[in-house]
C-alpha cells in the first residue's frame, strides 16, 4: 500500500516549549488513523503542521512524495488536504445547502456572479445535496445554519470539508462539545464517510470507543513525541502507553 502522506522528524519550538518533537510518520492511503494522547500532547499543533496553519522550525510533509512543507493552507487543500476544526467554522445566516453548494463551487473552481440566479447552479446544488445525504442533514437543508444544534453545525462543517473533494481528512475532535445525545450521530457519519473507503482519515478524538470501533492504526503522542503508532489490539497493550494513561496524565 503506497504512503500518501508523511512527516520526516517534524517538530514546532514557541520560545523554548517544544510542541512537536521530531515527529516522523507514515500514513497509507485510504487508511484511518487516530491520534490520542494527553492535553498538551501536541495533537492540534501536528493537525496544523500537517494542514498548513503552523509552518515546522524543522522537519519536512511530504503528499505523494512531494515536499508541501511550504505550501499555505489553501495550496495544501488544493492538493489534496482538509481539515476540520474544533470550533464549527460555517456561515451561520446562508442555509444549510447555500453552505455546502458554496464548498462544491470552491472545489470546481467556479466564480459566482451575483445577478445570476442560483438555480443556475443547480448541478451543484444536487452535488450539495448528496453530501447532505451523506452526513445525514439532507432534511435540514433548507435551515439556517444559525439555527441548528451544536452537533448539527458539526456534520455540516464535515459536509463542506467533503465537498473539497480532498483526498485527506484532517477530523479534529468532531464530538467535541456535544452532548451525549448527539454523539452517536456523528459516528455513525464518519462511519459512513470510512465504509465509502475513498478517503485517508486521521482523527484527532477522546472518546475511546469511537476510536477503537473505526481506527486501523492509532498514533499516541506525549508532551509532543511519538510514544507509538500501532494496530488499536497493540495500543490498548502497549505498556508505555498504560503508563503514561493509568499515571493520570490522558484526561
Amino acid at each position: 500500500m503506497s504512503t500518501l502522506i508523511e512527516t520526516r522528524d517534524l517538530s514546532i519550538r514557541f520560545g523554548g516549549h517544544t510542541a512537536v518533537d521530531a515527529v516522523t510518520f507514515e500514513m497509507p492511503e485510504h487508511h484511518f488513523k487516530s491520534i490520542i494522547g494527553p492535553n498538551g500532547a501536541g495533537k492540534t499543533t501536528f493537525f496544523n503542521l500537517l494542514s498548513g496553519q503552523l509552518q515546522p522550525s524543522s522537519g519536512k510533509v511530504y503528499y505523494r512524495g512531494r515536499d508541501i512543507t511550504n505550501l499555505s493552507p489553501t495550496q495544501r487543500t488544493r492538493t489534496g488536504i482538509g481539515r476540520s476544526f474544533q470550533i464549527t467554522n460555517v456561515f451561520p445566516n446562508l442555509t444549510v445547502l447555500e453552505n455546502v453548494r458554496l464548498a462544491v463551487q470552491s472545489q470546481l473552481g467556479v466564480r459566482y456572479q451575483m445577478l445570476v440566479h442560483s438555480k443556475k447552479y443547480k448541478s451543484m446544488m444536487e452535488k450539495a445535496l448528496q453530501w447532505l445525504e451523506l452526513v445525514l442533514l439532507a432534511d435540514k437543508k433548507d435551515a439556517l445554519a444559525v439555527n441548528l444544534a451544536h452537533g448539527e453545525k458539526r456534520k455540516l462543517e464535515i459536509a463542506m470539508l467533503l465537498a473539497l473533494e480532498t483526498d485527506v481528512l484532517l477530523l479534529d475532535e468532531p464530538t467535541a462539545g456535544m452532548s451525549l445525545e448527539e454523539v452517536p450521530a456523528i459516528l455513525e457519519m464518519v462511519k459512513k464517510i470510512k465504509e465509502k473507503g475513498d478517503r485517508t482519515i486521521i482523527l484527532i478524538e477522546h472518546k475511546m470507543d469511537m476510536i477503537m470501533d473505526l481506527s486501523d492504526s492509532i498514533m499516541v503522542l506525549f508532551n509532543g513525541r511519538l510514544l507509538a503508532d500501532d494496530t488499536p489490539e497493540a495500543i490498548m497493550k502497549n505498556e508505555t502507553v498504560q503508563t503514561a494513561y493509568l499515571g493520570g496524565l490522558y484526561e
